[in-house]
């Protein structure tokens, strides 16, 4: 591994767990949509009552959220960012991002959006220190 991919270590491990995060999630919505009867490509009609819709949209939210966490990857890995910093917030993000799945399955509300904004805050986190490297 080159020298500054090793400083940012930390960063491209939390990209694997979160592949492996979108990976479960995506067999987790499809076993649900087999049991579940539903017909690909057919929109979900039921609401958060139902575990389809909500691995659905645990699923669809983790999708709406993963290009800006790696647009700011590549941002602040390119300007070099405090490694130490980019390597702790991006291990906070999936945390958050799996606490998120797991509430979200669970139906529960308050603990999922606790969970959505401590990784929109770790986004946040990550780009303030891209920033600060090129100021």
């Amino acid at each position: 591994m080159n020298e500054l991919l090793a400083s940012y270590h930390g960063l491209v491990l939390s990209l694997g767990a979160l592949s492996a995060l979108m990976i479960v999630q995506m067999l987790v919505l499809d076993f649900v949509g087999i049991r579940h009867k539903h017909v690909p490509g057919m929109p979900i009609v039921e609401g958060h009552d139902t575990l389809l819709f909500r691995t659905a949209r645990a699923h669809g939210n983790s999708n709406e959220s993963l290009p800006t966490f790696l647009l700011i990857s590549a941002f602040a890995i390119g300007v070099q960012a405090h490694p130490q910093w980019l390597n702790a917030l991006a291990a906070v993000f999936v945390a958050a991002r799996a606490g998120h799945m797991v509430f979200y399955y669970m139906n529960y509300s308050v603990m999922r959006s606790v969970s959505f904004g401590i990784g929109l805050l770790a986004m946040i986190g990550m780009l303030m220190s891209g920033l600060a490297a090129i100021i």
